[in-house]
C-alpha cells in the first residue's frame, strides 16, 4: 500500500493517517489509496479517526492536476473524490476528524463528512476556498457542508469563503470541538472514537440513514457523469 495514507488499529478503532510530506492534497493516488484503506475497514463493529501530518490535515484536491489539462485525470480524480465524499458521509460506523492542522477546501468538506469533529486550538483554519479561487461548490458537497454548518454562517463559510480559526469554527458548525495542542488531539480523538465504537450495530447505521435520506437522495441525484466536464476547474 502507498505510504500516502496509512491504516492501523488499536482495539475497535481504526486510524487512518494522510501524509504525503506536504500539503495533503487529495490527487488521484491518494484517493485510491483512501478507498483501499475504507474498503479494508469493518462496516459492523468499531469506529474509524481520520488524521492528517502535523499542522495539515488536507490542503484539498490537488489543483496541480486541475492545471494539467489532462482531462481524463482530471474527470477521474474528480468522479473519485465525490464518491470518496460518499462514503466517508454515510460510512455506516461512527467517524471522527482529528483535524491536525488546516483544512482547506476538499479537506474541510472531507471533515463536514465525519460524525463528529476534533481540531487544535491556535493558528490553523478551515476554509472552503472555491468561490475566492473561481470555482464553484457542486450540489453534492453544497449538500454535505450545509448540513453542518450553523446556518447563520452559511453565506461567509461557503458564499464568501471566509476563513474560519479552529476556535470560532465550532459555533459556524465546522467542528465540534477544539482541544489546547497538537498534543492532546490523538488522546482526545481515541477517547471519543473508543466511545462511538460501543454504539450498536446497525442500530447507530440505521439512525443515520434516517437523518441523511434526503441529502443521500440529492447528492446521488447530483453526482457528476463521468462524461461531464470536471466540476472543480475554474471557468
Amino acid at each position: 500500500m502507498s505510504e500516502l495514507a496509512t491504516l492501523k488499529t488499536e482495539g475497535d478503532v481504526s486510524i487512518i493517517t494522510l501524509d504525503d510530506g506536504k500539503a495533503n492534497v487529495f490527487s488521484y493516488p491518494m484517493l485510491e489509496t483512501l478507498q483501499k484503506i475504507l474498503s479494508e475497514i469493518p462496516k459492523d463493529k468499531g469506529s474509524v479517526i481520520i488524521t492528517g501530518r502535523d499542522g495539515m490535515f488536507s490542503g484539498g484536491f490537488d489543483l496541480k492536476t486541475f492545471a494539467s489539462g489532462d482531462v481524463d485525470l482530471i474527470k477521474n480524480m474528480s468522479s473519485l473524490g465525490f464518491k470518496t465524499l460518499f462514503d466517508l458521509y454515510t460510512f455506516p460506523r461512527p467517524v471522527v476528524a482529528a483535524i491536525s492542522g488546516h483544512a482547506v477546501a476538499l479537506g474541510i468538506f472531507v471533515v463536514c463528512c465525519c460524525d463528529y469533529r476534533i481540531g487544535i486550538d491556535g493558528e490553523f483554519v478551515v476554509q472552503a476556498n472555491e468561490v475566492r479561487n473561481n470555482m464553484d461548490i457542486p450540489v453534492p458537497i453544497m449538500e454535505i457542508a450545509a448540513s453542518r454548518v450553523d446556518k447563520q454562517h452559511i453565506y461567509r463559510a461557503l458564499f464568501h469563503a471566509d476563513p474560519y480559526k479552529m476556535s470560532d469554527a465550532v459555533s459556524a458548525g465546522w467542528i465540534d470541538e477544539v482541544v489546547s495542542s497538537p498534543e492532546d488531539l490523538m488522546t482526545r480523538a481515541m477517547e471519543k472514537a473508543e466511545d462511538l465504537a460501543t454504539l450498536g450495530h446497525p442500530m447507530y447505521q440505521k439512525t443515520k440513514e434516517v437523518f441523511q435520506q434526503d441529502i443521500v437522495e440529492k447528492i446521488q441525484a447530483n453526482l457528476p457523469n463521468p462524461s461531464d466536464s470536471p466540476s472543480f476547474v475554474s471557468v
